[in-house]
């Protein structure tokens, strides 16, 4: 008989064990009714993880992901829990995470035998595990904004899974669990939209260095220098919002691939996912082989390096590239979107610098084609200095490209505390 696998065991095991935990309290569902406004945050690049995180809990790092359904970290010993029967319960429990039994929604409470606690199974994406902890709640905190500066500090209760200090391997150092920006009715942009009684939407602009900006509840968003008109109104394009069932994340469909102008030989509409998880753009293998020669052959007699620095097929001598303001002057790849909106990668977004002369063409093949995946993941490299707008209300994804072409970037929101 078959043994099972050590990595599969321990999942299985972190997602059974339940924190039984001495003391609890029914806990309320929602905020404090919020002063109308959006809710800003700076986003940091965790240089060792390639992870962005923002200061979200009481001030402490949470990771931002993109494809998760729940806010999760560590608690102390005693905090609130949920009951069984609250629907809240019910909707942490909508996505179960990979790799990780259904136990049911909860375990008895130790001081009160005829109390169901509510159990929650967080998922860390980097180590690929599951744990289980307590329905809680946690302080949010950011500031509110008129899209050019903080305004005031502002603090909300959170609905947020309890986690193992286990869960954290793999994490950027300091940070304390995740915030899941995905779809679903726990995710941090619902209840960031409901306890401030603003749209469901956010606007993500991530740094490839200094402070990036995230902006849940709409715009406006104004970045340095001074007298530039809202960005969020100035969008490249919009494509519909996708949904991939039994996921939770944001998918949008490509009618096709073009390198330098030329469109790719690709087997049909092409599905793409887009993930804070991953640094780089992964392609399914069908997929792969045809793009990756397109953008050789569009190279061609520019001087390469050999062997590629892993884990990258193409690499090129990069003080012989050429530079513009939109990064290496290289060829454009557009993914043709649905919609009409073509989302163009420039060189800033296309070439990664390995070494002071070595840049790479920043694609790479997926390392496991998962059944009722997407063909394609775009990575955090390809969407940094890039404006997304994810508007759930619309069931739309707004872009800009690259904000290079305006003269600005991810890291130019004025942090400085306004009036």
């Amino acid at each position: 008989m078959a043994q099972p696998k050590p990595a599969l065991l321990l999942a299985v095991a972190l997602c059974c064990v339940s924190a039984l935990l001495p003391w609890c309290a029914a806990a309320s569902y929602g905020g404090n009714g919020g002063g109308g406004k959006p809710l800003v945050t700076a986003i940091t690049k965790d240089a060792a993880t390639k992870l962005y995180t923002a200061p979200l809990k009481d001030g402490h790092p949470l990771v931002l992901d993109l494809s998760g359904p729940l806010i999760w970290s560590t608690c102390p010993p005693k905090h609130p829990s949920y009951e069984c029967h609250h629907h809240v319960c019910a909707h942490a429990h909508a996505y179960h995470p990979p790799d990780c039994p259904r136990t049911g929604h909860g375990v008895a409470d130790e001081d009160d035998p005829f109390r169901c606690k509510c159990t929650a199974h967080p998922y860390n994406p980097i180590a690929r595990k599951s744990g289980s902890g307590d329905l809680t709640r946690v302080t949010v905190t950011a500031n509110d904004t008129d899209g050019k500066n903080p305004l005031h500090p502002l603090s909300f209760p959170a609905v947020a899974a309890c986690a193992p200090h286990s869960l954290l391997a793999n994490l950027p150092a300091g940070a304390v669990g995740v915030a899941g920006l995905a779809r679903s009715r726990v995710s941090l942009p619902a209840q960031a939209a409901r306890a401030q009684k603003v749209a469901n939407k956010f606007a993500l602009c991530l740094p490839s260095g200094g402070d990036g900006v995230a902006i849940f509840g709409g715009g406006p968003l104004f970045l340095l220098p001074p007298g530039r008109p809202d960005v969020t109104t100035t969008l490249a394009g919009t494509t519909p919002l996708r949904r991939n069932p039994g996921k939770p994340g944001y998918f949008v469909s490509a009618k096709g691939v073009a390198v330098n102008q030329e469109q790719v030989q690709l087997p049909g509409p092409v599905a793409i996912g887009l993930s804070s998880r991953i640094p780089y753009t992964e392609l399914r293998g069908d997929l792969y082989g045809p793009f990756v020669k397109a953008f050789d052959k569009a190279t061609a007699g520019r001087k390469r390096v050999t062997p590629a620095v892993a884990p990258f097929e193409l690499c090129y001598d990069s003080r012989e590239l050429g530079s513009t303001r939109l990064g290496y002057a290289v060829p454009q790849v557009d993914l043709m979107l649905e919609g009409s909106a073509n989302w163009t990668v420039f060189g800033g977004n296309s070439m990664v610098q390995v070494n002071d002369n070595t840049a790479c063409f920043g694609f790479v093949k997926m390392a496991k084609e998962e059944k009722g995946a997407p063909a394609v993941v775009l990575g955090g490299f390809q969407m940094e200095n890039n404006l997304l707008v994810f508007d759930e209300e619309k069931k739309q994804l707004g872009f800009t490209s690259l904000l290079f072409g305006r003269q600005t970037t991810c890291s130019n929101f004025n942090f400085t505390l306004g009036a």
